[in-house]
């Protein structure tokens, strides 16, 4: 499945391997706001909120230079300050100016994420972009399974060494990116070439980001439905540690949500090649609204866990629908991009799809002062059922449409 895909993706695989092997310092972020700088659960999902937010001048930025600069260089510069941003944070102990460099780490994150995804796409086809982007995912989780591990049993003794870790394995991981991956921005005559030869959305266009995004609703409607999704995900990150923390010690608590995490990334590893060759015969809209049931099961469920075994059976399940979602859906943006505007869609997107990531630490963190932990998981089966509705109806109006114009001609 994944043979013949060309030597940038095998490198960026590699790279993202090495790069969340390391990703020790988010994924227990929630957990340290309150625990160690002694913050409640508002004004912790308030910090999270707030640093979400700083990735997207950071993404307008990105999306814009490497459309005109190029992808190689924003990536290596962006990624590489993110990084040096955590060095410090090893050495201030308990300071809030934590926070603030974390902050600035998400900002420069931002920046180079929309290289990323426009490197990734340049390199690809519609032929093998779907391998290519779940190859890419399966690297970030091949990773993920053993960083968060490694993470929860640092963190109650040595947690400078996480800050410290997240900097070197993100430093370590561009050089990969310096030396196998040419520059992949498109070049002004490919660019012409595209305005008359492509007959599919990836013909380019001239024009502002917003004129061009207007020519494509579906892609607009994609985006609104997709906020549904990462409101629904964002929970792992911020509702499930704190989940933990009411059901066991706060010692444990860390170690029960590492072994989550390492779960979470076991099952990509394992199933992200099954699933894909189970469905890669369906649309990616069909794909992703199966995602949502299965969050919508996997996260539901964890209102009546009490138990380690449970709440592994319940990542599990809402593991399936990641993979699903995040195999499809870059798929599908990638696929309605043009190719002179890959960065700038690439910054936008993220931003529109990601700003449930953005709004539901503040919005569930004074949702759980008021109703506790346990209300949290009803809601979220609700959203997840109200997002794949959502994708299915988008898959239905595009079948018509498609219809429409096959009978015009």
């Amino acid at each position: 499945m994944y043979k013949g895909l060309p030597k940038g993706i095998y490198a960026l695989f590699f790279a993202r391997i090495i790069n969340s092997m390391g990703a020790f310092v988010f994924p227990f972020l929630t957990i340290f706001l309150t625990r160690n700088l002694g913050l409640d659960e508002k004004t912790a999902g308030s910090i999270v909120m707030i640093g979400a937010f700083f990735s997207v001048p950071g993404s307008f930025l990105g999306g814009f230079l490497s459309d005109y600069i190029g992808r190689k260089k924003i990536i290596i510069l962006a990624q590489g300050l993110a990084a040096l941003c955590f060095v410090p944070c090893a050495f201030l102990e308990d300071s809030m100016i934590i926070p603030v460099l974390l902050m600035s780490s998400n900002f420069f994150a931002g920046i180079a994420r929309p290289a990323t995804t426009a490197m990734t796409t340049d390199l690809t086809n519609k032929d093998n972009r779907k391998a290519a982007f779940s190859l890419i995912y399966l690297g970030i989780n091949i990773g993920f399974s053993i960083g968060p591990l490694i993470a929860g049993f640092l963190y109650n003794n040595y947690i400078e060494l996480i800050f410290l870790g997240d900097a070197f394995t993100t430093l370590l991981s561009l050089i990969f990116v310096y030396k196998y991956v040419d520059e992949t921005k498109p070049t002004e005559k490919e660019i012409e070439d595209s305005k008359i030869s492509d007959k599919t959305q990836e013909k380019a266009e001239e024009g502002s980001l917003v004129a061009v995004l207007l020519k494509r609703p579906n892609l607009i409607f994609f985006g609104i439905a997709s906020v549904v999704y990462s409101f629904v995900f964002a929970q792992h990150g911020f509702s499930l540690p704190l989940q933990t923390e009411s059901i066991f010690n706060n010692d444990l608590s860390t170690e029960v949500f590492g072994s989550l995490m390492a779960t979470n990334g076991i099952v990509v590893v394992l199933m992200t090649v099954f699933l894909i060759d189970l469905t890669k015969k369906l649309k990616p809209l069909l794909n992703i609204a199966m995602a949502g049931i299965l969050c919508g099961i996997g996260f539901g469920m964890i209102y009546y866990v009490s138990s380690i075994k449970l709440l592994i059976l319940s990542t599990v399940i809402w593991t399936l629908g990641e993979i699903l979602n995040a195999t499809n859906t870059g798929v599908y943006i990638a696929n309605h991009t043009p190719i002179s505007h890959r960065g700038r869609f690439n910054s936008i997107f993220p931003i529109i799809t990601g700003a449930g990531f953005a709004l539901s630490p503040r919005i569930m963190g004074s949702f759980i002062n008021l109703n506790g932990i346990r209300a949290v998981w009803p809601l979220i089966f609700c959203l997840s059922m109200i997002g794949a509705l959502l994708m299915f109806l988008l898959y239905v109006w595009e079948k018509t449409q498609k219809q429409k114009v096959y009978e015009k001609n």
